[in-house]
């Protein structure tokens, strides 16, 4: 396009440093020939028949959901009293538009990643990873809790059993479970979930038959019992906020969409909606009549153990035990199965250290990822002391704060992408109650003490990303300070000048490709900056993928030169390559350069276009 010789800002320069300037950009065209090549999506598997079906999913996140049903009706008596069935109801509510908001985004963009994904394809890779180090967060806290929990459950039943280590065990054990992969995680979360469903049918039986057996009147006035003294509106409010921390799992669903067959993510959401409307109030109902509003907060840690007591006898409350143990084990699961699909999306946009991607020859999956998952479980079991309640408030923040970013995203993708094909779509005021509704309830939870716990989690995991995201100039400022040591240090400071030179060189090494339909300056820009502003690469390829020559825009390749010199630290090529643009053509451009498929971008393709963004296997939309 230029070179240095004729361009005049060239020889205004002196020794520009290889980050100033990249070089100029070529043009040229690439036969990718005729030979069909095998579709490599970002899933564990591209085959059809190792994708999970609608039991196996729903099993996975639902584990976790409806392992509230454990602790949200003991939670929304304490502060609600007998308003606190209304509450949950509401959340149930709130619950419901939540499916449209999850639908549409998994609809128009199906990738794992849930919340961090839908932002990185409509505003940025640093909001986007804001949104990813909360979700882990969240998933961190979910496990240590569950873990510790189940395994207090247990101890009630075989006192022999040491929690602390049993915590540690129960953590690993579902680690290897993970390295086995997710087709078997899966048939051990469908019997948790089975047994759950199963158990927790058996105990509403029971206490229905109790209450009649009693009297419908003496439950009523059982019910009734001084408890907590609260207004209507307080009741249903404070009990609504509390609730909401119920619904955690609901969003795992969309961490993993990669690996469910088409269709199924929708029915997950609903299955998940349908179990916790069921259950959750009609629980909470159920404990008010048997237990009462007075007596609840007795049996806090083991209320249900205790329902089951009195409605069923022993023989109930040793199976609400187990059960109780194996569904919180399956929200450890769950927890597992989220945070791989979520940090393997991370590191392949390379938010992360590209070693989470290597895979086991046993398995074929990411062992580095399952192993700093359980050590970071384990490292905060022990400066917790096993202590959940030191975990409560960070669960609640950082969850409902993907929850809110999650309908953030889905606005976002209403204004920016509004052209993205989806076959489902929320309504703007669903969305905007949705985001209303965690708000509220996340303000609610908001305390000192779980800003501060918050925080230190966020400072930890930010960080780390964080670095990654800066790595480039953490170089340039070592290289720069080396260059102020004294002679005499000479010898060892150009031997390590050189090394940062060559980590420099190897961290802008990774070419990005953006797909450009036309030649319109305005736009060819706004790429540019993106990759600018969100990218660590030198190199810019710009493909046009045409059928006839005479589709190739014709000021294309003038507008990009004019655009490289615009920006001498990043070289901008162009590419033209013909073909029809979809998954195959994606597929040979990848294998051919030699770049991911998460390292290429496109413009919001039209209703007319007849594949979805899946089929590209993680081309990353950004304009």
């Amino acid at each position: 396009m230029a070179n240095r010789e004729t361009d005049p800002t060239w020889r205004k320069r002196s020794n520009p440093e290889p980050w100033e300037f990249a070089g100029w950009g070529t043009a040229a065209k690439l036969e990718l020939g005729d030979e069909s090549v095998p579709i490599q999506t970002l899933g564990v598997s591209s085959k059809q028949s190792d994708h999970l079906g609608e039991l196996a999913s729903t099993a996975i996140c639902g584990n976790d959901i409806t392992s509230s049903v454990l602790y949200v009706s003991a939670l929304t008596i304490g502060v609600a009293g007998i308003y606190a069935p209304i509450g949950l109801l509401l959340v149930s509510l709130v619950l419901y538009g939540f499916r449209k908001v999850y639908g549409e985004v998994g609809a128009a963009l199906p990738l794992n990643g849930g919340a961090y994904t839908v932002l990185l394809n409509t505003t940025n890779k640093k909001v986007a990873a804001g949104a990813a180090t909360l979700t882990i967060i969240s998933y961190l806290a979910t496990a240590v809790i569950s873990a510790t929990e189940a395994m207090h459950y247990l101890h009630s039943i075989l006192p022999s059993i040491d929690p602390a280590p049993a915590t540690v065990a129960l953590l690993g054990a579902f680690a290897l479970l993970s390295i086995v992969g997710i087709t078997e995680s899966s048939k051990v979360a469908v019997v948790i979930f089975i047994v759950h469903i199963v158990s927790l049918t058996m105990l509403v039986l029971t206490c229905v038959a109790l209450v009649f057996t009693d009297g419908f009147a003496f439950s009523l006035d059982r019910m009734f019992e001084s408890g907590r003294q609260v207004s209507p509106l307080t009741g249903i409010f404070v009990g609504f906020c509390a609730g909401m921390l119920g619904i955690s799992g609901f969003e795992s669903s969309a961490n993993f969409i990669e690996e469910q067959k088409p269709g199924v993510f929708p029915k997950t959401l609903r299955n998940m909606w349908a179990a916790i409307t069921v259950f959750n109030p009609l629980i909470c109902v159920l404990t008010l009549l048997v237990i009462g509003a007075a007596s609840t907060q007795e049996y806090e840690n083991s209320l249900l153990s205790e329902l089951a007591r009195r409605s069923g006898g022993p023989w109930l409350q040793r199976l609400i035990g187990i059960d109780a143990f194996l569904v919180l084990s399956g929200a450890v699961l769950t927890s597992y199965v989220g945070v791989i699909g979520l940090v393997r999306r991370m590191t392949l946009d390379r938010c992360l250290p590209q070693f989470f991607l290597k895979e086991n020859k046993w398995r074929n999956t990411n062992h580095w990822i399952i192993l700093g998952f359980f050590l970071l479980s384990c490292a905060i079991l022990v400066l917790t002391g096993g202590k959940v309640s030191a975990l409560a408030g960070v669960y609640a923040l950082s969850f409902l704060s993907v929850m809110a970013l999650f309908a953030l995203g889905n606005l976002f993708l209403k204004k920016t992408r509004a052209r993205l094909p989806r076959s489902e779509e929320a309504k703007l005021s669903v969305v905007a109650v949705c985001l209303f509704a965690v708000l509220v309830a996340g303000v609610y939870h908001v305390t000192v003490e779980n800003i501060r716990s918050l925080l230190v989690f966020v400072t930890i995991l930010g960080g780390a990303v964080a670095i990654m995201f800066s790595r480039i100039l953490i170089l340039r400022l070592g290289l720069f300070s080396l260059k102020s040591v004294v002679d005499s240090f000479a010898g060892a400071s150009h031997h390590f000048q050189k090394f940062l030179y060559n980590a420099i060189e190897n961290a802008n090494s990774q070419a990005v490709i953006y797909f450009s339909r036309g030649d319109d300056l305005k736009i060819l820009n706004h790429a540019a900056l993106y990759v600018l502003r969100n990218e660590q690469t030198n190199n810019l390829i710009v493909i046009n993928v045409y059928r006839n020559e005479n589709e190739i825009p014709p000021n294309l390749a003038n507008q990009l030169r004019v655009i490289d010199q615009l920006y001498p630290e990043i070289r901008i090529d162009f590419l033209a390559v013909q073909g029809a643009f979809g998954p195959q053509v994606v597929e040979k451009l990848s294998k051919r350069l030699g770049i991911p498929k998460n390292c290429m971008f496109i413009g919001t393709p039209g209703t007319n276009f007849k594949h979805s963004l899946a089929e590209l296997g993680g081309v990353r939309i950004i304009l």
